[in-house]
């Protein structure tokens, strides 16, 4: 989930970090970008492409000379004197540092019916699937709500399509050593058992099929989601 973020204004070139959040007055636009003074021996910039999370054909469209504006440090560079800002606030957290497996807190952004989108901080939304919030659930809203602050695992991570897949199985153990501890199956219960996984695999191959269906409805959610920020 993301953290609150000040602002601060530091003394020299030498205190700025990434993601630090900063203000300044935009002193000259290019044709690429604006020019940002920060109260430092050196001006920021930010390019064209960091202005908005949605693509700004002209940099007039968003700034003018004077504009009081909002940045977020991007990069640093002492050597050159060169610093680049962004006026879109980045993730609380990188892909880098998720993980498949990671157990992370985050809050119900929004609902859908076959699901629903957590913020645990990263550049978008993780999808906690209705199949991943218990047996026989059937509507997400039977198990969380809009809002509400839950725990959930990474189960997946696909940062080409900036897609994140959440459990909310924690990764307990108490199941694997409940079989463990089963007694030895007759040949009947053995046969049965054979039966269900073969049912399994079946609904398995159906559930794959509906997932490609998920896909767009993904990317729009995710649009929408990013709209509402």
């Amino acid at each position: 989930m993301p953290e609150e973020t000040t602002t601060t204004q530091p003394a020299s070139i030498k205190d700025l970090k990434p993601k630090m959040k900063l203000e300044g007055t935009v002193t000259r636009t290019e044709l690429y970008g604006a020019f940002v003074d920060l109260g430092l021996e050196r001006e920021g910039m930010i390019h064209i492409s960091r202005m908005a999370r949605r693509r700004v054909n002209k940099v007039s469209d968003k700034l003018k000379v004077g504009d009081k504006v909002t940045v977020w440090v991007v990069n640093v560079d002492q050597e050159q004197g060169r610093i680049g800002l962004t006026m879109v606030e980045p993730p609380a957290v990188d892909w880098d540092e998720l993980a498949v497996g990671q157990v992370r807190k985050g809050k119900v952004v929004r609902l859908e019916r076959y699901g629903a989108f957590v913020d645990i901080g990263a550049e978008r939304p993780g999808l906690l699937h209705v199949k991943e919030m218990g047996h026989y659930v059937r509507n997400p809203s039977e198990v969380v709500k809009e809002g509400e602050e839950v725990e959930v695992r990474i189960i997946g991570l696909n940062p080409r399509k900036h897609q994140i897949d959440l459990s909310m199985d924690l990764g307990d153990s108490d199941e694997a050593e409940v079989e463990e501890e089963e007694p030895m199956l007759s040949p009947m219960e053995m046969a049965f058992r054979r039966a269900q996984s073969q049912n399994a695999k079946k609904r398995s191959r159906g559930s794959r099929r509906k997932r490609h269906q998920y896909d767009d409805e993904w990317e729009e959610i995710y649009r929408r989601t990013l709209d509402r920020a």
